[in-house]
């Protein structure tokens, strides 16, 4: 006696809303961003695409030996390891800024899930029937 098939079409339609973002259509990269502010601040992360030719930036601004502000985003790959001065509420900061050329690579200390080995374990599941 074989395994009853519950819910077929919930299967494919999981299957299906999880190979979407794998097969994204563009090559614009997927980053995230969240504005500049103090790092004692906290700020979900917001996905964002980039615009075509910009890359994901991770910002980190200093005041003296104090890391004091960071920011994520797009960024044109000319601003890419420039340093920059940013005057903010009276005090200038040295803004750091660094680029990836991959999605989610902006993450920071969080970890990006990567959907490819996600999305090929559900199509096997899929096609065994399981």
């Amino acid at each position: 006696m074989g395994r009853p098939q519950m819910f077929p079409s919930l299967s494919a339609i999981l299957c299906l809303s999880l190979l979407l973002p794998a097969l994204h259509c563009n090559n614009n990269l997927l980053c995230y961003y969240s504005p500049i502010m103090y790092r004692n601040k906290t700020f979900d992360l917001i996905l964002t695409e980039c615009p075509p030719a910009e890359l994901c930036m991770t910002g980190s601004g200093r005041y003296g030996n104090h890391s004091a502000l960071s920011t994520r985003g797009c960024m044109a790959s000319t601003g890419c390891g420039q340093i920059h001065p940013l005057p903010l509420k009276g005090t200038v900061y040295t803004m750091t800024y660094a680029c990836c050329g991959y999605n989610y690579c902006n993450a920071g200390h969080r970890v990006a899930v990567n959907s490819v080995p996600l999305v090929v374990a559900m199509t096997m599941l899929l096609l065994t029937g399981l």
